[in-house]
């Protein structure tokens, strides 16, 4: 997850894959590196986040989201999704370019309160004094694998999808996949070429990729960032029905192959074996709940029962012209699998854990977080002075934890960080 602060004070940007630490008093001689000057923001990059990506991996966000502060994307195809690769390349690129201090493949390990002020932040390859901590290390942080998982036999092969790269690392026989998110959804079409593929299916919500002629994401982005003028405030963080909905699923969609809808019954159609929420494992015995025809509805129901009234909502009021809308699919296909499943009789010799993260901030030394693990924090700034947070999900609305509106809530914390500079 990228996190990004715009520091005026050093008149230098700052933009980095982990925590982010304006080191403008770090002491000489820190990382085992003599009389070093630091006149500026350091980032520490963990440096590990591209390569918790699997090979297929294509971004579910389309290119023109990929809008960082001074570096809008300009490249020929913004309805187009970045592999990979292209995508790490791209946030090198803008690194690059802003000639950020970036230190690569550096583990913060500790950060706590710093006698007089500021923070001791304890590194892989040192320490430093800093004044201000801004924690970029977004919401994907640690695999959530069920309790359950235990209960399974021995020879099975189990992978959280944090650790899955490509098909070459299963055993030859079929798999099983707990969770349809969006990894989930995009591993399961993968995988289901060549491959006998089980689903439990999840509660995540299908959406179609574009509506009224542009893609999902940019009707959020058009909304997140517009809307509250309009007296449309569903996509800000006080909406939120409870502190757990900061977690909910994203929407069921992929950007693979130009980008398209991932429907379960789709899915199902092309011989996916779909099962309801797995509760239960007795050795090699699976038990699944027995609403999957209520689960199913459940799933293509919600994009029509709350994102397409705010996005209608948002175009009348804007004034916007759009084509009209497409009636919801209907689709009365239902699968007949039963809701016990024995693994060896089924040849499932894998089960893949699309079962989303927990936030770990485990480096805090310092009393700030909620029953969530979430940083308390008023639009970023978290309870304790000169400690920050950016990137996480819903930390001021539904566009923070993704590039395009990291920027926003990043801008936010420079200029707090600046009026403290020029209050001392």
């Amino acid at each position: 997850m990228i996190g990004a602060a715009h520091a005026p004070a050093v008149e230098r940007p700052v933009y980095g894959v982990g925590e982010v630490i304006d080191a403008d008093f770090a002491q000489p001689g820190c990382l085992g590196i003599e009389d070093e000057e630091v006149d500026g923001p350091v980032v520490i990059e963990l440096g590990t986040q591209g390569q918790r990506l699997f090979d297929g991996f294509c971004l579910n966000t389309p290119n023109f989201s990929l809008a960082l502060p001074g570096m809008p994307y300009d490249g020929p195809a913004p309805e187009a999704f970045m592999l990979r690769d292209d995508l790490i390349g791209h946030f090198r690129h803008y690194a690059d370019s802003i000639d950020a201090p970036v230190r690569t493949g550096e583990d913060v390990t500790r950060i706590a309160p710093a006698e007089g002020g500021g923070f001791n932040v304890a590194t892989t390859q040192g320490s430093w004094r800093a004044r201000n901590v801004v924690l970029a290390t977004g919401g994907y942080q640690q695999p959530k694998i069920p309790a359950l998982s235990a209960q399974l036999p021995g020879h099975i092969l189990q992978l959280h999808t944090d650790s899955y790269r490509n098909p070459g690392q299963l055993p030859d026989g079929a798999v099983l996949i707990v969770g349809t998110g969006q990894s989930g959804g995009q591993i399961a079409e993968e995988l289901a070429v060549g491959r006998e593929i089980h689903l439990a299916v999840s509660t995540c919500p299908e959406a179609p990729r574009r509506y009224r002629g542009q893609d999902l994401l940019y009707w959020m982005m058009q909304l997140a960032q517009f809307g509250p003028d309009y007296g449309l405030n569903g996509l800000t963080v006080g909406q939120l029905p409870s502190p757990a909905a900061r977690f909910a699923c994203n929407p069921l969609v992929s950007g693979a192959d130009g980008g398209h809808d991932i429907h379960l019954r789709d899915l199902g159609r092309r011989g996916v074996r779909l099962h309801g929420h797995l509760e239960a494992a007795d050795d090699g015995d699976l038990f699944f709940s027995d609403d999957l025809p209520e689960r199913l509805g459940l799933v293509e129901a919600a994009f029509y029962q709350r994102m397409k009234p705010m996005f209608d909502s948002y175009i009348a009021a804007a004034g916007m012209s759009a084509p009209e809308p497409e009636p919801p699919r209907k689709d009365d296909w239902l699968p007949a699998e039963p809701a016990r499943l024995n693994l060896d009789a089924a040849n499932v010799t894998s089960v893949l854990w699309a079962t989303g993260y927990r936030l770990d901030f485990s480096i805090l030394d310092i009393p700030v977080l909620d029953e969530w693990n979430y940083p308390r924090h008023h639009r970023s700034v978290t309870e304790h002075p000169g400690l920050y947070a950016v990137g996480l999900p819903w930390l001021t609305g539904h566009g923070s934890s993704i590039v395009a509106g990291v920027g926003r809530d990043a801008e936010y914390i420079a200029q707090h960080i600046a009026a403290n500079i020029a209050a001392r």
